[in-house]
């Protein structure tokens, strides 16, 4: 189960972190428009041994010419992944666990 810490803060936050992301991927579908995101909704899954996150989020993409909805997996790490410099999405800093290395979970 995934430990929620209620109360906490994310700087860049998720939809800040996607916005400065998604718009340089190939699958990004109103190329050279500046995406701007909508939570939809979002799912996570709990690792056990507590070392990686992984959470998928559901955004609506209004920066196009038509609004376009995504699922982007994404997976949190207390520390770089060695070999994954290609799909690393940035890094935030997170109020409880400190740094958070955020990937493409695909």
């Amino acid at each position: 189960m995934a430990e929620i810490h209620r109360g906490s803060w994310l700087r860049p936050t998720k939809l800040e972190l996607l916005t400065a992301w998604m718009g340089s991927q190939r699958w990004y579908a109103a190329k050279g428009s500046q995406p701007h995101l909508e939570l939809l909704s979002a799912w996570r899954l709990g690792d056990p041994a507590g070392e990686v996150g992984i959470e998928t989020l559901i955004v609506l993409d209004r920066g196009g010419p038509e609004p376009i909805v995504y699922q982007v997996p994404l997976s949190y790490r207390g520390a770089p992944l060695a070999g994954a410099d290609a799909a690393l999405v940035g890094i935030m800093e997170h109020g409880v666990l400190g740094p958070r290395w955020v990937y493409d979970a695909t």
